[in-house]
């Protein structure tokens, strides 16, 4: 599933070539694709509105247009857009069947929404209504107030730590790819419960989740197998992972063999030595007011 890294990958590739295109008409496919609205009303509003900009709230990408609505792009598991500069060419007919929705531009460009498990959705957002889209949505981690004392303030919980940070409504953006990776450069144990941990470990903690997405976004993002960037071209993360996806190899830290478990749902691995489980029993002291 995409996460920050591949939408803000992705929101960077669009940035450059999207801005300035009107969007004559749009094409939709699959009618539950869109939402709230119908297909119908989609193209009615849309139809002749320019796109001016681009933005990202979480895992969440934000096309501003210029009557002040916004279009939101959610990916979910499977979803992909594309960018065409020339819609007269042939387009890959293999993809066809997962053609969800498509975005006639001007210039003879194309905007192509793919989706073959159909979890993605594209939204309209009403002039207005921003400040109500982004309030539903928790800190961004790479944004200024994502300090230590706020985050300090998210894990004065007591829920094992890996559900905590997969919670859109307390931390946006950060899904299992790399939570994994973060608590393995942080050391902190997947189940360990979030209020046990120290100052010490929340500040490695905040440190790894910056360095980590940070990372991951250098590198254009993880693809695994549907993710690519609006240009088609995959992301090169996936090859510096050190825990994801890596069950029973050596750590690359300790050589212990990585181990496997189920946090919330969620296929999980980490290092059971540089990772150890600790502290469970005893929460954080709320800091004195």
């Amino acid at each position: 599933m995409p996460e920050l890294p591949e939408v803000e990958t992705l929101r960077r590739t669009i940035q450059a070539v999207l801005p300035g295109r009107t969007i004559l008409a749009v094409q939709v496919l699959w009618a539950r694709t869109v939402e709230p609205i119908t297909p119908t009303e989609m193209d009615a509003r849309i139809a002749g509105r320019t796109v001016i900009g681009t933005d990202r709230a979480g895992k969440l990408l934000i096309l501003e247009l210029d009557d002040g609505a916004a279009l939101t792009v959610h990916l979910r598991m499977t979803g992909e857009l594309l960018f065409r500069p020339d819609r007269t060419k042939n387009r890959d007919s293999t993809r066809e069947p997962y053609l969800r929705a498509v975005f006639d531009l001007s210039g003879n460009s194309e905007l192509c929404f793919y989706d073959t498990r159909k979890f993605g959705r594209i939204g309209y957002v009403p002039p207005g209504n921003r400040e109500e889209l982004m309030a539903r949505r928790g800190i961004e981690p790479l944004g200024k107030s994502f300090t230590i004392d706020r985050l300090s303030s998210l894990l004065m919980r007591k829920r094992s730590i890996k559900p905590l940070l997969l919670d859109q409504s307390l931390v946006a953006g950060l899904g299992n790819i790399y939570v994994d990776e973060t608590l393995f450069r942080a050391g902190i144990h997947p189940l360990r419960i979030a209020s046990s941990l120290t100052r010490d470990d929340v500040e490695r903690l905040h440190g790894s989740i910056i360095a980590v997405l940070s990372e991951a976004i250098e590198h254009r993002g993880t693809t695994l197998r549907d993710y690519r960037s609006g240009l088609g071209d995959a992301g090169e993360n996936q090859h510096r992972l050190h825990v994801y996806g890596r069950a029973n190899a050596p750590c690359v830290t300790c050589g212990t063999l990585l181990e496997r478990l189920v946090v919330a749902q969620r296929g999980t691995v980490h290092c059971p030595r540089c990772q150890p489980l600790t502290q469970l029993g005893r929460p954080r002291q709320s800091p004195s007011r």
